[in-house]
């Protein structure tokens, strides 16, 4: 048997009542789970699968070439309130939603745990940034964030900046978001004008279509953006 605690990052209904979780762990990376039973009616667990809660397995030793868990018990190890505000739950359903695809091949890495974690903390804390902030220090953490310098234009492909801009939404303003939140010691409060945040966000999308291999759009996005307006 082996025990591991992890966010919720999607999770899909398998058969009547059993479900596949995919999480990420602190002790494995990213991880699929086997949960039988859970949405059978008496199996108040159910209420536990919600995007970016974190929950504690025990699970049943895999064979060799058994790609995922089964689980034999589990149980809600940390609950947040923003599940009760809209604005909040749009966002948590985003980032889950993202990280389900730019974290589907990550070991562990408890510096990317450590900073989910304290994205929870602050939009728990109804820090409307939040996701801005975390999408930016992972891809630091993982080591293809953009190279800081005195220029003021950033180029989304490179990852450098430079005197000139070279796409229309790295505009001087939003490349000096992305340096600010790059190399703050406490980059949740800088504070972005909700007119900022979408083209932040835009930017944001285009860095990691660069940068990640067969990046997609996330489902999710046109929800998001309606809280921007």
């Amino acid at each position: 048997m082996n025990s591991q605690t992890g966010f919720v990052l999607s999770f899909l209904k398998y058969g009547d009542s059993d479900a596949i979780l995919h999480c990420f762990t602190l002790e494995e990376g990213f991880q699929s789970f086997f949960l039988k039973s859970v949405f059978t009616q008496k199996n108040k667990k159910k209420a536990f699968l919600l995007p970016l809660s974190i929950l504690s397995f025990n699970c049943r030793k895999s064979k060799p070439g058994i790609e995922i868990n089964s689980v034999l018990k589990f149980e809600l190890e940390k609950s947040y309130d923003f599940y009760t505000d809209v604005k909040a739950n749009t966002i948590v359903f985003f980032i889950s939603d993202f990280l389900n695809q730019i974290l589907k091949h990550e070991n562990s890495n408890p510096n990317i745990f450590s900073a989910i974690e304290e994205f929870n903390a602050n939009l728990d804390a109804g820090n409307y940034r939040a996701h801005l902030i975390l999408l930016i220090l992972l891809l630091k953490i993982q080591g293809i964030a953009p190279l800081n310098s005195n220029l003021e234009y950033l180029d989304p492909e490179t990852g450098n900046f430079n005197l000139n801009g070279t796409h229309h939404l790295f505009t001087k303003e939003i490349s000096a978001f992305w340096k600010q939140i790059s190399t703050a010691e406490n980059p949740y409060e800088i504070k972005i004008k909700t007119a900022d945040r979408k083209k932040l966000l835009d930017s944001i999308l285009v860095y990691y279509h660069y940068h990640f291999t067969d990046f997609r759009l996330p489902n999710s996005l046109e929800i998001i953006q309606q809280i921007y307006e």
